[in-house]
């Protein structure tokens, strides 16, 4: 098997603004505001922030060590801890970081539609007119696999570059901006009349609200969100040096991607409630309600193209973390040079996709279980193979190869007993949780 590769971070600060930027995807500034608005707000956001810190925090740090240890990605980690039969199972991941770039980059051609839109100006800013232009851009099968290429094409060009020149610098570049840009936005949301209604709303908890529906759907998020149960975290992790602090990494890395989670939240609902919006809008929320609102801003047309800016840089880091999975195993397994692995993964990711991009369109009435190819692709990676790829992540690092991979942290004064807690909270509650959660979800 292949040693670990001879790229890899420049040092910590790269690692975890790469490792943020794979989990700060459009599940922190897309899907986070709308589940968040359409299940209650702070009833969604509690339960949403304490499987923050256990679940993802224990598959996170899980991942990441199994990547270290294992030094490679998915399939060759697993086979270097575990042997074969891990190695099989590692090939979920592969099938995971394909399947999820096959809806998700439609979602990513979607925000690069909607930042030509903000630069020469949406031709009329209501509701109504809005969503006949999504439902127009998105239907179009011209103007959607289009857009699509284009969003796989900026992937290819930055996972081409590889770590450093490429995953990493782009991190360096775009993280920094995201925070800023977001800065801009919430603060500017705030300054609106009734804004405060919104931050009530998404910080000021109602149990009435709460339901297990909730409690499933933080569950789905975490994952998507969080990047855990693909492997890619798993593949960053490989590229670890010896000095890293992988507990203290993973906690920064949660942490950091919580706060841009929340930075979403008060950057959209705060507006939505400030304009009379309807917070519980669901997927439309993004590319409907905000233009409508930016639409009534003071200099709204460069707070659109601003937030759509946003949306890219999001979309952009997350999908780079995915595609990086397939491209370390062609590299390491099949031994094939990185920029014909990027070629190749792209040309089957694009085929593989287009159903997905179709799927508002000419195949909207094509349905499998009664979901679209997108619909169905979105449920499979977040209902079932994340869920189950992080069981088995955990099974593996906790109970298979844990001497392999309790060595890979301090040892200094304290740790020996959080070791064993960290055992039982990756071993233990993390694949126990997800089972109900998944299985209760699925009922």
């Amino acid at each position: 098997m292949s040693s670990q590769p001879s790229n890899s971070w420049t040092g910590k600060l790269g690692f975890v603004l790469a490792s943020v930027g794979a989990a700060v995807g459009l599940g922190a500034i897309w899907k986070f505001p709308y589940m968040a608005g359409a299940e209650g707000g702070a009833a969604f956001l509690l339960p949403y922030v304490i499987l923050s810190f256990t679940l993802a925090l224990g598959l996170l740090l899980a991942e990441i060590t199994l990547g270290k240890a294992g030094k490679g990605g998915i399939v060759t980690a697993y086979s270097n801890l575990g042997g074969p039969f891990w190695a099989f199972l590692g090939y979920l991941g592969i099938i995971i970081g394909f399947v999820v770039l096959s809806f998700y980059s439609v979602v990513g051609g979607w925000c690069l539609l909607y930042f030509y839109e903000a630069v020469i100006g949406f031709p009329e800013a209501t509701p109504a007119a809005l969503g006949a232009l999504f439902g127009e851009l998105s239907s179009s099968p011209y103007v959607a696999v289009s857009a699509q290429v284009g969003f796989l094409a900026l992937v290819g060009i930055v996972v081409g570059g590889g770590i450093r020149k490429g995953i990493e610098l782009c991190s360096r570049i775009l993280m920094p901006l995201l925070f800023l840009f977001m800065i801009v936005l919430i603060v500017t949301g705030l300054m609106q009349e009734g804004s405060w209604e919104g931050v009530k709303y998404l910080f000021y908890p109602d149990f009435s609200k709460f339901s297990f529906k909730a409690l499933v759907d933080a569950m789905g998020l975490v994952f998507f969100s969080y990047s855990v149960g693909a492997g890619c975290m798993l593949t960053y992790g490989a590229y670890l040096d010896d000095k890293t602090d992988l507990i203290n990494s993973s906690f920064w890395i949660i942490t950091l991607s919580l706060i841009v989670s929340l930075m979403a939240g008060l950057m959209i609902l705060p507006a939505n409630f400030a304009f009379g919006m309807d917070p519980t809008a669901g997927p439309g929320l993004t590319f409907i309600t905000m233009p409508a609102i930016f639409s009534q801003l003071p200099g709204g047309q460069f707070f659109a193209v601003v937030f759509f800016a946003c949306l890219i840089v999001a979309a952009l880091t997350s999908a780079v973390s995915m595609l990086e999975i397939d491209i370390t195993w062609m590299v390491q397994e099949l031994k094939i040079s990185r920029p014909k692995s990027v070629v190749i993964c792209l040309l089957f990711m694009l085929i593989l996709s287009i159903p997905c991009a179709l799927s508002f369109g000419v195949l909207a009435d094509t349905k499998l279980f009664g979901k679209t190819p997108f619909d169905l692709a979105d449920f499979f990676v977040s209902n079932l193979a994340l869920p189950v790829g992080g069981i088995i992540s955990a099974i593996l690092a906790a109970w298979f190869a844990w001497d392999k991979v309790h060595t890979q942290w301090p040892t200094k004064e304290g740790y020996p007993a959080w070791k064993k807690w960290l055992r039982i909270l990756i071993g233990v509650f993390c694949p126990a949780l997800v089972l109900v959660i998944m299985i209760a979800g699925l009922i």
